[in-house]
């Protein structure tokens, strides 16, 4: 198993030295959902919601935020993005069944540390600003799932989380 590399030898918290780390291609991809009541989605998809287009809005906040991802994690590099990618799907729910929407986030940079703490961010903000936006309706939406689905790039090579069925087609 590997150790912890964000504590020195005396256990002190410490930002990691990747100044010898070679540059390459590196890819995060995050996924995770809000559930909320039926009426509420249909309120997202009709764009009827009084703050606006939920999901557009909510792209802009995850793509905003993976780019102050060091600023909101203490330890994180600040990275020069390459690219920042954020899809939804909806899930619609039967009548005793919640309604979902998935986030996606897909997150690149050329760099000698990866962009999982970007990708995962990034889905954080989005699925936050749809509860913001949609609150006034309903207080009781729940996100969850929040994972890291997929790393490429680095001297460890890729990652792939087995539990993605649900983002393969965000």
């Amino acid at each position: 198993m590997s150790t912890l590399t964000h504590f020195d030898d005396q256990g002190q918290a410490h930002m990691v030295d990747v100044a010898a780390k070679v540059a390459s291609h590196r890819i995060g991809v995050a996924g995770g959902r809000i559930d909320m009541l039926p009426a509420t989605l249909a309120i997202i998809e009709s764009g009827t919601a009084k703050k606006g287009d939920v999901l557009g809005i909510a792209r802009i906040a995850g793509i905003m935020a993976a780019k102050k991802t060091s600023d909101l994690i203490p330890l994180c590099h600040p990275l020069a993005l390459t690219r920042v990618a954020i899809e939804f799907k909806v899930l619609h729910g039967g009548p005793a069944e919640s309604s979902s929407v998935l986030c996606k986030a897909t997150v690149e940079t050329v760099g000698p540390t990866g962009v999982e703490m970007e990708a995962l961010t990034a889905v954080s903000a989005a699925l936050l600003t749809i509860y913001d936006m949609c609150k006034a309706v309903d207080r009781g939406m729940t996100m969850t799932d929040i994972k890291l689905l997929e790393k490429h790039g680095g001297k460890s090579g890729s990652f792939i989380n087995p539990a993605t069925s649900h983002y393969d087609k965000a």
